[in-house]
């Protein structure tokens, strides 16, 4: 039986009973009659109610009680008592920020609260990880959306279904209704706290209001603030600036001066520098922005909160023409390291030009050339690589010129690590480090000493195949010597050189610790472009829906730099390639549009990818064409593990590629050793690579790719194998899905519905293979293929799918 109080100026009597009098028996409808026309007592249906729930086990539920009218409340007192003698439970719900001191609930919830019987069910707002799953599939910061709504679903849910709109209007909506029913003392003070910021101390708010405390009481009571000990704040930071939006002007301009008088008549504290910046922009006092939004600014960088620094930075560069040129370059150097570091690679790269103009202008070759190697470091990421490479030789070209120290330094080692990302090779490569080792062991730089040698070994692991625990090495000494960003770019590189490498556990341990680097440092760049190539690392390891997964996730960011964004959208591709799905090359070509060729040609996926697209597809003349144009724009590279797999598709595909470097597998399927590259391929934990170097084999091999290609859901390549088959000859060939697949609605085999049952336990891969007695390779495949076959991408996802298979 379900009832429910209605937020009515007058609430109905007994609304619940109302709702529910068709469920109740004769004789509560007549005395619930009575009761509403005068002529007998509320208890008597009070009495008739208890008795219709001792008749059977029952259910009533009473909703938005904080609306309930005083009969209602008395008639939950009278239940409450006599619960333990029924077969009944009574679910009352209400909503715990619009109720206050004096609410007439508060005493009802009082009362409960002495009954052992009664329990008290708080819902949590939704977590950070909760607001990102639903915020999944769309390009929106997860983090400034937690912050925004503070887990409120309502919020959340109104904001993802207006992307564009700051303030969805149900929102507005929302709050309106809560503040129509405050006095005009009680609505000045939300104004006030509204222009205050988020959290407001209570002698603050004494100071601009008078007698304040009472109408704050009203504020509490009605749901939109709430106060912790000496602070108040809203509950929510939309809800905040919902009320700031319709606070007018005047009123504005007048709190802002209030407080920023108040605020700098004392002792200013490094905490209330945001506040006396936001305050000085508030109140229109251009000169106290350029004193406190840069000092905030500074603060917020040392404490690696780079995305509120260039907020500062911007909020002073508004009035930054009032000042001298030296003054107004540092804004400029200062807001684009921290857009930089923020991933606000388009407005720090924007910034970064305008200082490099400005100090060209003024003759300052030194910090020219050191704000030039700036814009180059980040011109990559962004997807410029060849504008990259030209702008750090300007850099160093400048600062050659002039005496060595630190900036020459780092700008070595923007070319050191300009040249390994381009795989020109060790000689060059080293060449750049020496360079950099020697100019900044003068200059006292231990960050570019390690990341000079980290390079240096980095290129010597992508052309030479050794040299990885010389990386981690470097790694652990940037972390040991707290050297942060280096630290950050060292970790995220681990990431490409284990995809690169297509080393599976290499990449997961490499991304799980980048990952958590940058998360503490702040450095969301950093973390975006190594949860892209970590999506790499999963496609390679034949966790496709996963690779989907985070490939997806990568994209919603609105911060995911241009390098980031294409190997997402690569990975996107391939999979929905591998998979047979349709809208492959619509994605292959925005991830190639979004950067220039010589990016596409370092990351070695804008080259890659297509191929095997095309390769699936039937076109052989088109692999071997772009197998070759591949090859030739390769020609002055060192890195077989680019130009490997490009000969191999050209040989797949039916024709004799040029002589190249080639890594480990590639080389050995290149020479005819179909059996080693595969079992290479196995040692890495790639199943899709390695049923491919099978299909160069005997009999069995074809029928073990076949068995690969069918558990990992990859269509196209089953087709291929099987027309492969024919044409040698192969028998038997399994014709489909046996009969059990068939009857399946998900065409799981049995082994794979273990494995959903086993999913469903909330097992992990190593016990599920302990369970099934198969190795947590073979366990991982089969997660995978259900994954694929369930087109979902989570495991709990999968779990859900065995007990509820309509909603496919």
């Amino acid at each position: 039986m379900i009832g429910a109080c209605d937020p009515l100026a007058s609430p109905r009597p007994l609304g619940p009973l109302l709702d529910l009098a068709p469920r109740l028996g004769r004789e509560a409808r007549t005395a619930l009659t009575g009761t509403l026309t005068g002529s007998s007592r509320s208890d008597e249906v009070y009495d008739c109610l208890l008795a219709d729930l001792s008749a059977y086990p029952s259910l009533l539920v009473v909703e938005d009680i904080h609306w309930a009218d005083e009969a209602t409340m008395d008639l939950l007192r009278y239940l409450a008592r006599r619960l333990p003698n029924v077969p009944a439970l009574v679910l009352a719900t209400y909503r715990d920020d619009e109720i206050g001191r004096t609410h007439g609930l508060t005493a009802l919830l009082g009362t409960l609260a002495g009954y052992p019987w009664v329990y008290r069910h708080d819902l949590a707002p939704l977590s950070r990880e909760a607001v990102a799953r639903l915020a999944t599939g769309r390009t929106v910061d997860t983090e400034q959306l937690y912050r925004l709504s503070a887990g409120n679903p309502f919020i959340v849910a109104e904001i993802l279904a207006a992307p564009a709109d700051p303030i969805p209007a149900t929102v507005r909506e929302a709050v309106a209704g809560r503040l129509a029913g405050l006095s005009g003392a009680a609505r000045s003070v939300v104004d006030v706290l509204a222009v205050l910021g988020t959290r407001v101390p209570l002698p603050l708010l004494a100071g601009i209001l008078p007698a304040p405390e009472e109408a704050l009481d009203e504020a509490v009571a009605c749901g939109i603030v709430r106060t912790h000990g000496q602070v108040t704040e809203f509950r929510h930071e939309l809800t905040r600036l919902a009320v700031l939006e319709a606070v007018p002007a005047a009123s504005r301009l007048r709190v802002h001066r209030q407080v920023l008088a108040a605020m700098r008549s004392g002792p200013v504290a490094a905490e209330d520098l945001p506040l006396l910046a936001d305050h000085a922009d508030g109140a229109g006092d251009p000169a106290a922005v350029l004193e406190y939004a840069p000092a905030a600014a500074v603060r917020a960088a040392a404490l690696g909160a780079h995305r509120e620094a260039a907020g500062q930075y911007a909020r002073a560069l508004r009035y930054a023409d009032r000042l001298p040129p030296e003054r107004h370059i540092s804004l400029l150097e200062g807001h684009f390291q921290a857009c930089l570091l923020s991933s606000q690679l388009d407005e720090g790269i924007a910034s970064c030009r305008t200082a490099v103009g400005l100090r060209r202008a003024l003759g300052d070759r030194l910090r020219e050339g050191d704000d030039l190697r700036w814009l180059s470091g980040w011109l990559w990421p962004a997807g410029r690589a060849a504008e990259a490479r030209q702008t750090g030789l300007e850099a160093v070209r400048i600062l050659e010129g002039l005496a060595p120290g630190g900036e020459l330094a780092r700008a070595y080692l923007n070319l050191c690590q300009l040249a390994c990302y381009a795989h020109e090779g060790v000689a060059v490569v080293a060449a750049y480090a020496e360079k950099a080792i020697a100019a900044a062991e003068r200059s006292g730089d231990a960050g570019v000493v390690v990341q000079a040698r980290f390079h240096a070994a980095a290129a010597r692991l992508l052309s030479e195949g050794h040299g990885w625990e010389d990386c981690e090495q470097a790694v652990s000494d940037a972390r040991a010597r707290d050297l942060s960003p280096d630290t950050g770019s060292m970790a995220l590189v681990m990431c490409g050189l284990a995809a690169l490498r297509r080393e599976g556990a290499r990449s997961t341990a490499a991304v799980s610790r980048a990952e958590t680097y940058c998360l503490d440092r702040g450095l969301p760049a950093y973390l975006l472009c190594a949860r892209a190539w970590g999506g790499w690392g999963l496609l390679h390891r034949g966790l496709w829906p996963q690779a989907a997964d985070v490939s997806g996730k990568v994209l919603s960011h609105p911060g995911s730099p241009p390098v980031a964004r294409t190997l997402a959208l690569t990975v996107l591709g391939l999979v929905r390639a591998r998979q047979g799905r349709p809208e492959v090359w619509p994605l292959l070509d925005q991830a190639a549009g979004l950067v220039d060729p010589e990016c596409l040609l370092d990351t070695g996926l804008g080259w890659e990818a297509p191929i095997e697209a095309a390769w699936l597809a039937g076109d052989h003349e088109q692999v071997q064409a772009d197998g070759r144009r591949g090859l030739a724009a390769l020609a002055n590279r060192s890195h077989p593990w680019l130009s490997g797999p490009l000969a191999c598709w050209i040989r797949r595909a039916g024709g004799e590629p040029p002589p190249v470097p080639a890594a480990g597998p590639y080389a050995l399927e290149l020479a005819g050793d179909w059996a080693g590259a595969a079992a290479r391929w196995d040692g890495l934990g790639c199943p899709y690579d390695a049923a491919l170097a099978r299909l160069s084999g005997d009999a069995p091999a074809l029928r073990q790719a076949l068995a690969a290609f069918e558990a990992l859901g990859a269509r196209p390549a089953v087709a291929r194998t099987r027309s492969l088959m024919r044409v040698r000859g192969v028998r038997p060939i399994r014709r489909g899905p046996r009969p059990a697949t068939r009857a399946n609605p998900y065409r799981l085999t049995n082994r794979e519905m273990d494995v959903l049952k086993l999913l469903d336990e909330g097992l992990s891969d190593a016990e599920i293979a302990a369970r099934l007695y198969i190795s947590p390779k073979t366990a991982g495949h089969h997660v995978g293929a259900v994954l694929t076959k369930l087109n979902v991408h989570t495991r709990h996802e999968a779990a859900r799918r065995l007990h509820h298979p309509e909603r496919e």
